[in-house]
């Protein structure tokens, strides 16, 4: 029994497509950017936040000018919501797992689309804001 394989060893590259929450927030033109966590420069971005939660999360909080299209409905075949069509994508969950599994889906359809790194959980623990419809404060679900 050979401990050892000999022979060129095989090298696979899983591509990652992971951005921290402050990477999401500068990427996402989401609000109008008048918060305190808007960029120094003023800078906007050009991609859309996409929450993949489903609806009672998204009702409890949501980052501001988020676009919600649930991955339940993503998986049943569901076009995005037109104002993420056409555009690169952010998308974000609860922790990081569906939002993974919806880049997977979304670039199989020819997206462009990363995750945000931990979720709607590590967006709030950055001191991200958290909104419910309306303004309010919310919380994550």
């Amino acid at each position: 029994m050979f401990l050892f394989r000999r022979g060129p060893a095989r090298v696979t590259h899983r591509v990652t497509h992971r951005v921290t929450p402050a990477q999401a927030h500068q990427r996402t033109a989401g609000a109008a950017r008048t918060d305190a966590h808007a960029p120094a420069d003023g800078a906007r971005g050009d991609a859309v936040l996409l929450d993949v939660r489903e609806q009672a999360e998204w009702n409890a909080g949501h980052a501001p000018g988020a676009v919600h299209a649930p991955l339940s409905l993503l998986l049943g075949g569901a076009a995005l919501p037109v104002a993420a069509q056409d555009r690169p994508l952010v998308v974000i969950c609860r922790s990081g797992h569906r939002s993974r599994q919806a880049v997977r889906l979304l670039t199989g359809r020819g997206a462009e689309a990363v995750d945000v790194e931990g979720g709607m959980d590590a967006w709030a623990a950055a001191g991200l804001p958290v909104l419910v419809d309306g303004g309010s404060p919310g919380r994550t679900a």
